[in-house]
């Protein structure tokens, strides 16, 4: 999992067109990449919105905002026309990047035990250093701390 101070971990994911996208593409900006767990949910929804809504201010600081989810790219596309998401959401199917990321694990819901994604985020500076790590937060915060974390 790595580390706030440590060099992102690079990763090729497709996005909701199917296209090839790299981190690495991203050097010489901010990256908000935030890891949710399914598109089209309620606390989904609340954190990919609310970094549509700061999305201006998002920019202002050189930054993008990438999501990464398990769903399917034809599922993130429809999700993002849906929600006018200004962003490429990334389609992270076997959960490689996110267990990598330390976004994957034991779940709880109503007693029963499950493994998936567990609400995250990471701001990576233009280098490619991480300078924000947030695991298991709620959709609101993490889009507060983010921000907050650009600068």
């Amino acid at each position: 999992m790595p580390e706030i101070g440590e060099i992102a971990p690079d990763f090729e994911l497709l996005n909701q067109d199917g296209k090839k996208v790299k981190l690495s593409d991203f050097r010489g900006k901010k990256v908000v990449l935030f890891a949710y767990p399914k598109a089209g949910t309620s606390g989904c929804t609340t954190q990919a919105c609310g970094f549509r809504d700061q999305f201006p201010q998002i920019s202002e600081t050189n930054a993008v905002v990438l999501g990464i989810s398990p769903d399917e790219p034809a599922a993130l596309k429809k999700w993002k026309e849906a929600e006018n998401l200004p962003y490429d959401l990334l389609s992270d199917p076997e959960h490689q990047v996110l267990e990598a990321w330390g976004a994957w694990g034991e779940k709880s819901m109503y007693g029963k035990k499950y493994f998936g994604v567990i609400r995250s985020h990471w701001v990576i500076d233009e280098e490619g250093k991480i300078v924000d790590v947030q695991i298991k937060i709620s959709p609101k915060d993490s889009v507060a701390k983010a921000v907050k974390a650009l600068g």
